[in-house]
């Protein structure tokens, strides 16, 4: 069974806290996704590969530590993962990044795949597929078994909150998918928005309400 690791870093609350308020504007919304997203990162690649390197300092040689192993791809799904890139390639420049985009057929509520484009040799990278809110899991899910699907073997989730309606369709969905959450809220609401959560974060990250 794959990890599923609720953030407890003092800066990443205390950032979501600052995201939730409504009266946080479309600038400093947009600026502090980015600085979760970074922060989360740093948790989920803790147990990325080293290989050790011989170079030269100024004084003499000696051997470092260097990312080795597979590469890293980063994998927004549309459109409000965008958000999170910026944010995570502050912290893994070399990452390739892709995109998935989706939406909620209105009679069957099942997430539709209308784009989807990848890093040619994603299947070899461990891929981080990123979106701030899991609140069903319906696209997440979806996602996740597009990548399966498409070969992808390594992959994790991030998400800066989510509701265990979502983090449960997951784990079901996909028990070999490592989880980071910035923060596990309440419970859905009758239109299926976390509690207490902090809206929708397309409409907050692009101003669009």
């Amino acid at each position: 069974m794959a990890k599923t690791m609720v953030m407890d870093h003092p800066l990443i609350q205390h950032k979501i806290g600052i995201i939730r308020r409504k009266e946080t504007g479309t600038k400093d919304f947009r600026q502090l996704i980015s600085e979760i997203a970074m922060l989360i990162t740093y948790e989920a690649t803790r147990e990325l590969e080293l290989t050790d390197v011989e170079i030269d300092t100024p004084i003499c040689k000696t051997t470092v530590k260097e990312l080795g192993g597979k590469k890293l791809a980063i994998v927004p799904i549309l459109r409000a993962g965008l958000g999170m890139v910026d944010g995570m390639l502050a912290m893994i420049p070399s990452a390739k990044v892709g995109h998935i985009g989706l939406y909620r057929d209105p009679v069957t509520v099942k997430p539709v795949e209308y784009y989807c484009k990848l890093p040619e040799d994603c299947e070899n990278r461990d891929v981080f597929v990123v979106d701030p809110m899991l609140a069903t899991g319906g696209s997440s899910v979806a996602a996740i078994q597009m990548l399966k699907d498409k070969g992808v073997k390594n992959i994790k989730f991030m998400c800066i909150i989510a509701a265990p309606e979502g983090v449960k369709a997951m784990q079901e969905a996909h028990p070999d998918v490592d989880m980071f959450i910035g923060a596990l809220d309440e419970k859905l609401n009758e239109h299926s928005y976390i509690v207490p959560g902090l809206g929708d974060a397309g409409d907050r990250i692009f101003g669009t309400k």
